[in-house]
């Protein structure tokens, strides 16, 4: 069963930082394009940031200069180096990846995880 994996949310005061990661599993041959999105409480759900198989980045406007997104291919994980955390950075943060399985090429969410900013 093929999945994608969060981890690494929580509480955080304002100016800290955090490390999210996202793991895909399953029978997998390749992972073209992963990336974070987030959905703050009433909002839509944003872009945060994507990497492609070969490395390069996109961000949202909002967390350019703070977030660094990175992949370790071999492990088929994508993170997302948070720093400088605001209020408003405070949402459901979600793994989306566009991956390679038998059968054809699929986009696959991961469950979530939450991201508390507050002191």
């Amino acid at each position: 069963q093929v999945q994608l994996v969060e981890s690494g949310g929580g509480l955080v005061q304002p100016g800290g930082s955090l490390r999210l990661a996202c793991a895909a599993s399953g029978t997998i041959f390749s992972i073209n394009t992963m990336g974070w999105y987030r959905q703050a409480p009433g909002k839509e759900r944003e872009l945060v940031a994507t990497i492609t198989s070969g490395g390069s980045t996109n961000y949202g406007d909002s967390v350019k200069g703070r977030f660094t997104i990175s992949r370790d291919n071999p492990k088929n994980t994508v993170y997302l180096q948070m720093n400088s955390l605001k209020p408003e950075d405070t949402a459901v943060y979600y793994c989306r990846g566009r991956l390679v399985i038998t059968g054809g090429i699929y986009v696959y969410w991961g469950q979530g995880t939450q991201v508390t900013i507050s002191s």
